[in-house]
């Protein structure tokens, strides 16, 4: 009978791990089109801006730690704890709120910076992992308006107010980032028991009036951020552990050693959320993260590039830094490097969000500065090759990509190598080609015609000794063709 047992339960466990290896690939393949006359316009609309910025900010700043994820059991080697107790450490880390004080906060300073790199979106943390809400909510005294947080008193103190308007009034599109899980409410994290990992603490089938709470304080949180904060674009949710799933998921959960406290469905009734959003928001975007389904508008890649195009509209958020929160003196990412991260990203039909934490005095590093004006020089030449493009084929070759707007306008992007600061004698590719009565010109060097040929399949454009000389830009240089062979 144990021999049997042993035998079912092996067998169950391989045809799990290959059913999860199978979830896994169609993950990256499956989307649920959307149908919403409205949210299909504004999806065209943020797919045409093509550039955002995301922040993470909150009490976590003064500490120059990784946002929230230092106070949970399960990814404690993402940040070392100052203190051998985790009571203690997370004690300390609630209290930050006492001495959160960002009196440098401007945000139509960093508006006017997205704005100089070209940006046209913004997503703001309201609220990450750890319950610190960037918003005046009337269900919690957490949050920094909250009357232990010294900025309270400030009249800039409703953080994601002041951010939305500032950055609306500028002609961006507005997003607010919201964490579904909540590590400081005690309807997700009971303090009666310990927190082994991310997840809720306690069994929600034996307590479910307990989950109906956190449910209920989920949904007020954003009915709140959906009625008092003016128009929003996008609701772009995180924390994807908290969703409706399957009996054949839990069991595949309770057979791994990597899942800690009670595998269970964690339904926050996006439904509802989603239709209720909507009412306020006609047309919103919602983007469930890591939730394959109908409320994921758009597909996010964390940290990283497809190598290829993908058949549906996605985004790849990225810190300008090696940290999504603010960390002192921090490495940044190069002008050179951020340039070429969004022409890849949008030659393969992408968005390119791009991270920048805040410090505790409400400022961002200089160096972050620096960049969004390196890459603001850069668009001034050439916005025209990134905004209303789509991809086309071959996408990319050697050191060009491509990119076409809808009236057939095609853009051959050279991506320079570093300490590359002469634009080359010739740009190439073997597997597209101008029209015969094709114009090309290059961007940032006015009107003058650039001399080509057909060869094979391909072409072949002479660069002027003129442009050579005088390049209008660094970093990427944009040869412009009105339009290709069909």
């Amino acid at each position: 009978m144990k021999s049997h047992l042993k035998k079912s339960i092996l067998v169950l466990v391989v045809l799990l791990s290959a059913s999860s290896v199978s979830i896994s690939q169609e993950y990256l393949q499956k989307y649920y089109p959307e149908t919403d006359t409205l949210v299909l316009a504004k999806l065209h609309q943020w797919q045409d801006a093509k550039f955002g910025l995301l922040m993470h900010w909150g009490t976590y700043s003064q500490w120059g730690v990784v946002e929230s994820w230092s106070i949970c059991s399960e990814d404690e080697g993402w940040e070392r704890r100052r203190d051998s107790s985790y009571t203690d450490y997370k004690e300390k880390y609630e209290k930050l709120i006492k001495t959160f004080d960002p009196v440098k906060f401007d945000p139509n300073k960093w508006a006017e910076a997205a704005k100089v790199a070209g940006m046209k979106y913004v997503v703001f943390t309201t609220k990450h992992h750890d319950g610190f809400c960037m918003f005046d909510t009337k269900t919690t005294d957490y949050k920094i308006t909250g009357p232990e947080c010294p900025f309270h008193i400030d009249s800039h103190a409703n953080a994601a107010k002041e951010v939305f308007d500032a950055f609306r009034s500028d002609g961006f599109m507005i997003g607010a980032y919201f964490s579904k899980p909540d590590w400081h409410c005690p309807f997700y994290w009971w303090p009666n028991f310990a927190t082994p990992d991310r997840n809720p603490n306690y069994s929600i089938k034996r307590y479910p009036q307990r989950w109906q709470e956190y449910v209920t304080y989920t949904q007020t949180q954003i009915n709140e951020l959906m009625t008092n904060y003016g128009r929003m674009d996008i609701l772009w949710l995180d924390g994807g552990w908290v969703r409706t799933k399957t009996d054949q998921e839990i069991i595949r959960q309770k057979l791994s050693a990597d899942y800690a406290t009670f595998p269970q469905s964690q339904d926050i009734d996006m439904p509802a959320i989603v239709k209720n959003a909507r009412e306020k928001q006609p047309g919103l975007i919602v983007v469930d993260r890591a939730v394959t389904g109908p409320y994921q508008d758009y597909l996010t890649p964390e940290n990283t590039v497809p190598e290829k195009p993908l058949s549906y509209p996605w985004e790849t958020c990225m810190p300008m830094a090696t940290s999504w929160s603010y960390v002192p003196h921090d490495k940044y990412k190069s002008v050179h490097d951020l340039i070429h991260l969004l022409v890849d990203i949008v030659s393969k039909g992408g968005n390119f969000l791009l991270n920048v934490g805040p410090g505790p005095d409400g400022e961002f590093d200089p160096v972050a500065y620096d960049r969004l004006r390196g890459i603001g020089e850069w668009m001034k030449v050439n916005s025209e090759a990134i905004y209303n493009t789509h991809p086309v084929a071959p996408y990319k070759q050697g050191k060009v990509c491509l990119t076409q707007m809808d009236d057939g306008t095609a853009f051959a992007i050279y991506l320079a190598d570093k300490g590359e600061t002469v634009p080359p004698s010739k740009i190439w590719m073997d597997n597209i080609c101008p029209a015969k009565d094709a114009k090309l010109t290059l961007l940032g060097y006015g009107d003058t015609s650039v001399e080509w040929n057909k060869v094979g399949e391909g072409f072949e454009a002479d660069i002027p000794k003129g442009f050579q000389e005088r390049p209008p830009c660094e970093n990427a240089w944009v040869l412009r063709i009105s339009k290709l062979e069909k």
